[in-house]
């Protein structure tokens, strides 16, 4: 979700072909996932590739069928939120009830609340906190990013507490800068976002502690547990909207009812101006949500998600949710929630059909973080790595499976012109304060993992590669890995000497 590589070029182009809309660049706090910062010119995009096309009615052009896989239910942490939304005002009330298993070894006396809309000034206003005995809580001051939550007993390993919060949200506009990059919280005229919005309890490491940390500039600060969520969403507005979300919706005028029972973030995309494509894929409902001016570009990122499901599927774990939209962002970056995906407005406006450009690399590469960032979780602000430069690398995967053609370019074009280095296992805070430290950040994480990745490929060889990840993946459904568990498994299927990439690629 989540860091893009905004292109320069993009964003003025944007701004031409975009001149009746406005352009919004907003506070750089969370950055999202996938935009190259500066890319060399258009025409460089123009090779030899395969165009893909889809009917309204047409099925995707994959070679079978594609299933979704719902874990058995384990015993997860649950969200239960009731949102009263004005969709008019751009403001929310939510009621929130957050049943907490201690799933570590340790006794827990506090729990640490992560709130991610404290990112954006005035954005949160919280009105109650009470604890299981429905008491009210003298919580800590706001820290930068999360609250710590005193319990009234102390919580043993497997037991369950509540909290109950009453808050208000007011949505920032997108068009409130202080910054150059933009952010997916917030509305602008055409779309409001529900994106990291509600208060979570963030990971417990047994013998380590919270995985909370403080908001960074750029790339993603928060890593999540797997939950279950109740969403009750009404909408109050004189307009009649389209609701994207990370799952289908049972659905009675403007209110909506969402169930997920297991999933790492729930996300909403709201908009008057939404047109919708919608088809099946196996059992798995794929929707399209795009502006009326990007009909092409938005049947053509349904059918490019269909086909990487397909392709993901086959290669890592089948996919796991039973829906996926795919949202044009009204912001210039991509980002990714468990079910839905965004993708940057500006690679809608210069799609041209062929495989052999950004908007079908980034369609892949946001899908891919359904595997790696949903199904598998990591530390995003310490090892950002295990999620982003494994969903750059299955960009090229996909163009070797279905554009050929395309793939040259994705070396040329996505990643060598940056001529990328650094260190992969650099944290989102490593190169803050060094020159252009988005630049350093992503070519370290995105664009060296993934030539580390392809390195290490033709080291251990096709097979071995596909079967050490398709292993990773099964091994860790559901859990937040560390690099050493990447290593472990990888080190059970290879007896080549892996250390000249490590001592190349990685710091420690």
């Amino acid at each position: 979700m989540r860091t893009s590589h905004t292109l320069h070029i993009v964003f003025l182009l944007c701004l031409i072909l975009t001149a009746c809309a406005p352009v919004a660049p907003v506070t750089p706090v969370v950055m999202p996932s996938a935009l190259p910062s500066s890319t060399p010119t258009v025409t460089a995009t123009v090779l030899p590739s395969v165009t893909p096309t889809l009917e309204p009615t047409a099925s995707p052009t994959v070679t079978a069928t594609a299933t979704a896989t719902v874990p058995p239910a384990p015993r997860l942490s649950a969200y239960t939120l009731s949102v009263a939304l004005d969709y008019d005002q751009k403001s929310a009330d939510v009621q929130e009830k957050i049943e907490y298993i201690n799933t570590s070894t340790d006794t827990l006396n506090e729990v640490r609340l992560v709130i991610p809309p404290l990112a954006y000034p005035e954005a949160f206003s919280l009105k109650s906190l009470q604890g299981a005995d429905g008491q009210e809580i003298k919580a800590r001051n706001y820290e930068s990013s999360w609250l710590a939550v005193p319990l009234s007993a102390a919580l043993a390993p497997g037991a369950t507490t509540q909290l109950t919060l009453n808050y208000h949200l007011g949505m920032p506009a997108a068009t409130k800068i202080t910054g150059s990059r933009p952010v997916p919280f917030g509305y602008t005229a055409r779309q409001l976002n529900l994106v990291d919005w509600y208060p979570f309890i963030a990971p417990y490491v047994s013998g380590k502690g919270w995985l909370a940390h403080p908001f960074s500039a750029y790339g993603e600060s928060m890593a999540y547990e797997m939950n279950r969520f109740d969403v009750q969403l009404t909408i109050s507005s004189q307009k009649a909207v389209q609701v994207a979300a990370s799952t289908a919706a049972e659905q009675n005028g403007q209110s909506y009812h969402y169930q997920m029972r297991a999933a790492r973030t729930f996300a909403l995309s709201i908009s008057s101006q939404y047109q919708v494509e919608k088809f099946t894929l196996g059992n798995i409902e794929i929707s399209s949500y795009y502006y009326p001016a990007n009909a092409v570009s938005g049947k053509a990122a349904a059918q490019i998600a269909a086909q990487s499901i397909q392709l993901y599927g086959d290669h890592f774990a089948l996919y796991p949710h039973r829906s996926l939209a795919v949202v044009e962002a009204d912001f210039l970056d991509g980002m990714e929630y468990d079910g839905l995906i965004f993708v940057s407005k500006a690679m809608y406006n210069l799609y041209q059909g062929k495989s052999a450009d950004y908007f079908t690399a980034i369609v892949t590469h946001e899908t891919a973080h359904q595997w790696f960032y949903a199904l598998i979780g990591n530390d995003q602000a310490e090892q950002p790595w295990l999620d982003e430069a494994l969903a750059t690398y299955c960009e090229l995967l996909y163009d070797e499976k279905y554009a050929p053609d395309a793939a040259q370019w994705w070396w040329d074009v996505r990643v060598n012109y940056y001529h990328p280095s650094g260190w992969v296992d650099s944290s989102v805070y490593d190169q803050q304060g060094q020159g252009d430290s988005y630049a350093l950040y992503r070519n370290a994480v995105y664009l060296n993992g993934a030539t580390f990745l392809d390195e290490l490929r033709k080291t251990v060889g096709d097979e071995t590669f596909f079967a050490f990840l398709k292993d990773y993946t099964g091994q860790f459904s559901g859990k937040i890995v560390t690099s050493a568990d990447f290593f472990t498994i990888l080190q059970k299927h290879t007896s080549q000497d892996i250390h000249p990439l490590l001592k190349k690629y990685f710091s420690k």
